[in-house]
Parts: structure tokens; sequence; C-alpha cells
């Protein structure tokens, strides 16, 4: 029963980094069919999100509430240049930076998770063989005694 919710939580974070990996690659296409460029200012880090401004050919200044899509490595004050969907400045990304770069966290969770699910189903498989070999040899063991 164990193995079984092990294998279970296993496949649900594969579905979640692969669709993770496809959001990423969509928003990247959308941006790619409609493609804006901007120098942005990074306004903060947190460990949640980066949030940048700049502005668009009109002058009208954007600051996408999700901040900005592979912002590893920037810092407050920086300058940064970017890459957002015209028709949707909200969707902007660390110029030449793409899905790809989720590729290797992506992967290495996953095979942390495995691995991970792996070694707990077979060390709870271990301790129920050892625990049904304790009970059946000390059952065997007992002798019934006729009245």
């Amino acid at each position: 029963m164990v193995s079984w919710v092990l294998l279970a939580a296993a496949g649900l974070l594969t579905g979640l980094v692969v669709l993770a990996l496809a959001g990423a690659a969509l928003d990247d296409a959308a941006i790619d069919v409609r493609t804006g460029r901007a120098t942005a200012q990074v306004l903060a880090v947190t460990s949640m999100r980066t949030v940048v401004q700049f502005a668009g050919p009109d002058g009208q200044v954007y600051s996408p509430v999700e901040g900005v899509a592979y912002p590893s490595g920037l810092h407050a004050g920086q300058l940064v240049r970017v890459e957002y969907n015209s028709a949707d400045p909200e969707q902007v990304r660390v110029a030449g930076r793409t899905w790809v770069q989720g590729l290797l966290p992506g992967a290495t969770t996953l095979v942390m998770g495995w691995v991970a699910a792996g070694a707990l189903a077979s060390m709870f498989r271990r301790s129920e063989s050892r625990r049904s070999r304790i009970e059946g040899g000390s059952t065997s063991r007992r002798r019934s005694v006729p009245a």
C-alpha cells in the first residue's frame, strides 16, 4: 500500500514538473510571436519573484505582477534587457533566456524525487518483509497443547 502511495506521489511530481516546463514553453512561444524588447530596471528580488519595470514603445511603463521569467542572477537596481509579449506586456522574460533553463532544475527534481520514492518504497518493503517473517516465525513455534 505504501509503495503505491509513493509511486503516485512521484508520478504527481513528474506531472507537475512537465506541466511547469510546458507552461514556460507556451509563454515563451507567445513572447516569440509578438516580441517587444526593452531595458528594464530590477526593482525587487524575493524568493517568489523578481519585479522589473520597463517602458514600452508608446512610453507606457509596465511592471508585471508575476515578475520576470528566468531571473537567476539578477539583483535590485540592475538594468537588464527583457523580451515581452507586445500584446500582453505582463509576459516578460530576461532576454536570451528560455524555458530550456528549467530543464536542469526540473530533471534534478525528478531524479531526486524518484530516487527518494524508490528508497522509501524499498525500505518499507524490507520492513514489512521482516515483520511478516518475525510474526510468521513466532506463530510457528507455538504449539497447541491438547486439552
